[in-house]
């Protein structure tokens, strides 16, 4: 197969999700292909405003430190300027032939000196040094609340990202299975560490430098102005400058870096795809192709990232010159002024000091706008997720179920994943409590669709479906499932020991139960010959057990859930045929006294049956026992006999 085109691959994995990939019996179905085509995000944060409230309100949890951490900075902020503003009484203290009564400290310290205009060089270097003295002390100070304040704004973000993560975590345990089936794993792994890492760098550096800015240039310009007037005037001619290529350039910034943040999905939607099927690569010889979508999807983000780069990272020199000219100009103007207007050499320097430090913040804002704009790109996408609808909460008058017996009736049902596709219609069957219900037919009949349908993934478009007599709809959703066991054709087993995954299926199970649940799905002989066995440890999804051996753990886990229904979906096909008739008793002894539907294209596994629903495009086409349907010489029969394949 050739390699998919860029934008075919870039719609495929890092889509938002408004249409899903192809599962059982229809688009987005449980256990189908995920990542379908879906809306790729271009172009910069759509709503910047509503995106930094959002994330003001997880911070604003914090108030009280963030009270802290503002003292602090203006306590810095103070200091800083403060301390600038002395070293005009350390020029003034060593020039003999500066005015001493612009000095503040020779003011306090040598006030009869001061009054009659000379200084000694004793005098001088006295007071030089007691202006020393203060200025250590006030730089201490700043060194202090710039250590208090990097800290605790360090704690907040830390705490702030930590919620943030757990709100979007619990959202996803709300999210319907439609949602997982039409997006990529990796796509959502990226917005749980790319964009949310870039929203706590955002966090504890911007946000510290936008405040702390905000506070230096409100300070910075008093004591400029305090200094000299013209000087300042100057100064301000550069801020228009300033904002208009801030702004020009941030907004191509902001642009790529949201483009960025999707191409970034996109890439490790495809790594996590391709590292899961490496053996399916393998086998089919598609190392190759694997290899050129790669590279165009990594050609495509590093495009991507270099633009935003590029504008992220020419915004500082550009800011850096445009500051330097300012400096320039500055320093000569103000060298006239000493000239020819009296102005002190001591305050021509503190000012160009001053004039750095109100470039500084800006310049320093706008070298982070590349954060800036990663982080509410990464934001809007985690709000996303956030934002997506949850799954239908139960009716408020849900009732429980209690005494379960397990009789399921499907009445006159239809159902679509797609509201064009119909992948389900009409279908009524009933099935009386401790009965084996199975479904043959074709791929994509719709066999899967009804099992999704009794647990509720999906809510049926018309018809209904009752367990003992009650909509399903009446009942709380998860006790409704905890009603329902499952096996799937797919095997997941968590990283842990054997007993915690055959436990899962029934968190409060003794050991006793677990094993004996084992000995039901005849898994208890082979994790006996394990090393340490039923404290054996999977890792990486069981990699280091046979697939069979997943399966019959899975299918232990159904057995210790007690739940009287029970689903099998192909529990059957990762076994051999010897360790499939191994099981058969076991299965027996699962299948007693619950009620069973059994999805199998083995049919032989179904001969058994109280009924078997032959599916053909939605609709039962035959019904019965295994002999009725030979006996019928229809659809059944041509399956059972080979005469006809499933599809």
């Amino acid at each position: 197969m050739a390699a998919r085109n860029l934008e075919e691959l870039q719609k495929r994995y890092a889509s938002l999700g408004k249409a899903g990939g192809r599962g059982p019996g229809g688009p987005g179905g449980p256990g189908g292909r995920r990542g379908g085509p879906g809306v790729r995000a271009k172009g910069k944060p759509k709503n910047s405003r509503a995106t930094v409230r959002r994330l003001a309100g997880y911070i604003a949890a914090y108030r009280f430190r963030l009270i802290i951490v503002l003292l602090c900075m203006l306590c810095s902020t103070v200091t800083a300027l403060a301390g600038g503003y002395l070293l005009r009484d350390v020029y003034n203290a060593l020039d003999r032939d500066a005015d001493p009564g612009k000095s503040i400290l020779l003011r306090i310290f040598l006030p009869d000196a001061v009054e009659a205009g000379v200084l000694t060089d004793a005098e001088r270097m006295w007071c030089l040094g007691i202006i020393l003295l203060v200025l250590a002390g006030i730089y201490a100070v700043g060194v202090v609340s710039t250590y208090l304040q990097g800290r605790l704004m360090m704690t907040v973000s830390q705490n702030a990202v930590e919620k943030l993560r757990n709100d979007l975590f619990k959202k996803l345990q709300r999210l319907p299975v439609r949602y997982f089936d039409s997006h990529p794993t990796g796509e959502l792994m990226s917005r749980f560490t790319n964009d949310v890492d870039a929203i706590d760098m955002m966090i504890n550096s911007t946000v510290t430098s936008f405040i702390s800015g905000a506070i230096s240039l409100v300070g910075t310009f008093a004591m400029m102005l305090y200094t000299n007037w013209i000087l300042t005037l100057i100064t301000l001619a550069f801020v228009p400058l300033y904002l208009f290529g801030g702004g020009l350039i941030g907004k191509k910034s902001a642009k790529y870096h949201s483009a960025q943040q999707a191409a970034l999905g996109a890439v490790n939607g495809y790594i996590e795809e391709t590292v899961t099927g490496s053996k399916v690569v393998k086998v089919f010889n598609h190392e190759e192709v694997c290899v050129e979508e790669f590279e165009a999807l990594n050609d495509d983000m590093r495009e991507k990232q270099f633009k935003a780069h590029f504008y992220g990272g020419v915004m500082g020199p550009i800011m850096h010159n445009l500051s330097n000219l300012a400096f320039a100009i500055t320093a000569g103007v103000g060298g006239l002024l000493c000239i020819f207007a009296g102005f002190d050499v001591g305050g021509l320097a503190i000012f160009c000091t001053y004039s750095r430090q109100f470039s500084f913040p800006i310049n320093n804002i706008s070298m982070q706008m590349s954060t800036i704009f990663s982080a509410l790109a990464g934001a809007e996408r985690v709000f996303a997720v956030m934002d997506e609808t949850p799954e239908m909460a139960d009716r408020p008058d849900a009732i429980s179920m209690e005494g379960v017996k397990g009789e399921v009736i499907l009445d006159n049902v239809s159902f679509g994943y797609l509201p064009d596709q119909t992948v389900l219609k009409h279908v009524s069957l009933y099935a009386h409590a401790g009965q084996k219900i199975a479904f043959v037919g074709s791929t994509g009949a719709g066999k899967t669709t009804v099992t999704n349908l009794l647990n509720r993934f999906y809510d049926i478009d018309e018809g209904m479906i009752t367990i003992d007599g009650v909509d399903i709809r009446a009942y709380k959703r998860d006790e409704l499932r905890g009603n329902i066991a499952m096996v799937l054709q797919d095997t997941h087993l968590f990283t842990g020991t054997i007993m915690e995954n055959i436990r899962y299926g029934r968190p409060d199970a003794t050991d006793d139960e677990v094993i004996q649940a084992a000995k039901t799905a005849s898994a208890h002989s082979f994790i006996m010959r394990l090393e340490k066995g039923y404290q054996t440890v999977l890792e990486g999804d069981g990699a280091n057990l046979s697939q069979g051996q997943r399966q019959l753990l899975n299918i232990a886990r159904a057995a210790v859930s007690k739940a009287p229904i029970l689903v099998l979906d192909e529990a059957t096909s990762s076994v051999d045929t010897r360790t499939e008739r191994h099981i058969e008793h076991g299965m027996d002894r699962l299948m007693k006294n619950r009620t069973t539907f059994v999805i199998a294209h083995r049919l032989s596994t179904v001969r058994n049956a109280n009924a078997i629903m032959v599916l053909e495009q939605g609709e039962i086409i035959e019904r019965g026992n295994h002999d009725q349907l030979l006996a019928l010489g229809g659809r059944y029969h041509e399956l059972y006999t080979g005469k006809r394949e499933l599809d």
